[in-house]
């Protein structure tokens, strides 16, 4: 009788890693934070051309959210790395994010305005960190990189906005990915 109670268990656990996957946005807000809850979900966010040049990683989804929907005017660069993540821990480490995020994508100039921290979104974990961007023309944006992982691949994000409104772009950003949109995309992105 315990080896299939044991077995049942298994089975049930497995099911729960794969359907997390497919869950909304987890450590966005803090649960019961209705509030927030509501505000998130009337955030608009737009597609848009995706503005780079195709590298090796080829082209991504590009997305911008107003300043009324998201507390700044935010822009968002989302692709897929597959294959590209750290598959025995996955991205864990801020040196992990530095390697794996599109940071790249704006400028090769960048430096950390913070230490990193864990993010779970969807039922993928990874971590998400501010930057500081030096662009051609002697222009200076922040940005955030975000990146999830699921066994060796990876959905990174990149979110530009201003200085004043990181905190407030962090949130926006990950109840995005952790929406419908996103996580039909990634999953048909990673073949899971």
């Amino acid at each position: 009788m315990s080896v299939r109670r044991d077995a049942a268990i298994r089975v049930v656990a497995g099911l729960v890693v794969c359907v997390g996957f497919a869950a909304t946005a987890m450590a966005v807000d803090e649960p019961g934070d209705e509030t927030t809850r509501a505000e998130n979900a009337r955030v608009s966010w737009t597609e848009v051309q995706w503005p780079f040049l195709t590298d090796e990683w080829g082209g991504g989804r590009a997305f911008t959210c107003k300043a009324s929907d998201c507390g700044g005017e935010l822009s968002l660069y989302l692709r897929a790395k597959v294959g590209f993540c750290n598959c025995a821990t996955g991205v864990t480490e801020d040196e992990d994010l530095d390697r794996v995020g599109d940071l790249t994508l704006l400028s090769n100039r960048f430096v950390p305005l913070a230490a990193g921290h864990q993010v779970a979104v969807g039922g993928l974990s990874g971590r998400s960190r501010p930057y500081d961007i030096s662009l051609p023309l002697a222009r200076r944006q922040t940005a955030i990189a975000i990146a999830l992982h699921v066994n060796c691949d990876a959905v990174v994000a990149t979110v530009v906005t201003d200085r004043d409104h990181l905190a407030a772009a962090e949130q926006s950003a990950l109840a995005f990915l952790g929406g419908a949109t996103v996580q039909q995309w990634a999953r048909t992105a990673l073949g899971s």
